[in-house]
């Protein structure tokens, strides 16, 4: 008896693989992701009425910045993922346009990253060159600096405290998260800054400031 060999036409072999792709698909499909790994020692994001938690950290330049240094202004702590991201530079962009508005108000920004002190200080020289800010301030940059310090949370230590570290991919950063502190040190609001409220961020703390300071005024 002659064995006889089984020829696969080209079609027929094509079409094998693509079952056998499509199968693969739906097993991946079907396959949850990953959970996202816990972070140890993440504290619960303060809220309204609770005494602000206290940090100590150094920024672009070097200098350290302890919230107790500001007691009686208001403040403005925001946490943004990373340095020169396109969402963090526009919301520093807009910070830096309307920081007389603030000093006016009697508030002090202050960025939170987990990036270090040398990636702060690139981001500001970046900040420097930026279409987004005026000419004017454009060279107040390049000659005096950035006008609210970026604070380095390289240890994330405040950022857990916050509530606000989490994890992305291999990258652990800190959300997009905005506390203001009333005079006293307590948490007046707490914004959770998405996408579409990135735009309007600075114009809405300032009315919140002047609507907490109107309240106080009658109160």
């Amino acid at each position: 008896m002659r064995s006889q060999s089984i020829r696969l036409k080209p079609i027929h072999v094509l079409l094998a693989f693509t079952v056998l792709a499509l199968v693969a698909l739906a097993v991946s499909a079907a396959t949850p992701a990953p959970a996202a790994a816990p972070i140890e020692g993440l504290m619960s994001k303060p809220a309204a009425g609770a005494v602000a938690p206290q940090f100590s950290l150094v920024d672009q330049n070097g200098k350290t910045h302890k919230l107790a240094d500001y007691k009686g202004k208001w403040v403005v702590v925001y946490f943004y993922p990373k340095d020169q991201t396109p969402g963090c530079t526009n919301q520093a962009c807009s910070f830096t346009e309307n920081v007389f508005a603030f000093r006016k108000a009697g508030a002090q920004i202050l960025g939170i990253s987990v990036d270090d002190e040398k990636s702060h200080k690139a981001f500001e020289a970046a900040l420097a060159k930026n279409a987004k800010i005026s000419a004017d301030n454009q060279k107040a940059i390049e000659e005096h600096g950035l006008p609210f310090p970026l604070l380095a949370d390289s240890t994330f230590a405040t950022a857990k405290t916050y509530g606000v570290l989490m994890q992305r991919g291999t990258m652990t950063i800190a959300s997009r998260d905005t506390f203001l502190i009333d005079p006293n040190g307590k948490v007046a609001k707490h914004y959770d800054v998405t996408p579409d409220k990135l735009e309007g961020h600075s114009a809405e703390l300032l009315a919140d400031i002047e609507a907490f300071k109107a309240a106080a005024r009658k109160g």
